[in-house]
């Protein structure tokens, strides 16, 4: 109960555009040495098999054919179909998308290593106010350690020589830290 299979030929025509000139280089893919084999409208026999109604020799049918499809270059075919179906506009903008946000970071990257300077210069100036300030704030602290011994030596020597004014005195003017 073998089932023959013949081949049913298309209704639908296929298209095949003519060759456009391609850049050399732009795909480096090598020519078909040989053409797609001959499919005859008679059953296939032993040593074959058949997927979807076409059938597949296991001999060598492929390359001794002389089929329709001999005068094809089939890379150009598909090629050619590639350019028709390729959109490119996509990725254009993707690129330029890229090239913007390339420049804007690079732009974004000088500002900054701008500003980092800036903040370096800054930061050498208020280190150097501040050892100033420091310096400064010592010499006060001198200058008032020694004005302190100096009150305190004359209010020593107030004492002595006047102990009674120097005691009404400090109670009338006197500042004591009991107070607070």
């Amino acid at each position: 109960m073998a089932a023959t299979q013949r081949y049913q030929p298309s209704t639908f025509p296929i298209n095949v555009p003519s060759k456009a000139p391609a850049p050399a280089g732009l795909y480096p893919i090598g020519r078909v040495a040989g053409s797609p084999p001959d499919v005859d409208n008679t059953s296939m026999t032993a040593g074959s098999r058949t997927s979807g109604g076409l059938g597949y020799s296991s001999g060598s049918d492929y390359e001794s054919s002389n089929g329709s499809y001999s005068g094809v270059d089939v890379v150009d075919v598909l090629n050619d179909r590639m350019q028709e179906t390729f959109d490119p506009t996509p990725l254009d903008r993707g690129l330029v998308k890229q090239a913007q946000t390339s420049g804007h970071l690079n732009a974004k990257q000088r500002e900054l290593m701008e500003l980092q300077a800036l903040a370096q210069r800054r930061l050498k100036g208020a280190r150097s106010n501040f050892s100033e300030g420091i310096k400064v704030a010592r010499e006060t602290k001198r200058d008032l350690e020694w004005t302190q011994k100096r009150v305190n030596a004359l209010k020593t020597k107030a004492e002595a020589a006047h102990p009674e004014e120097y005691r009404r005195a400090s109670k009338k003017y006197a500042f004591h830290d009991d107070d607070y």
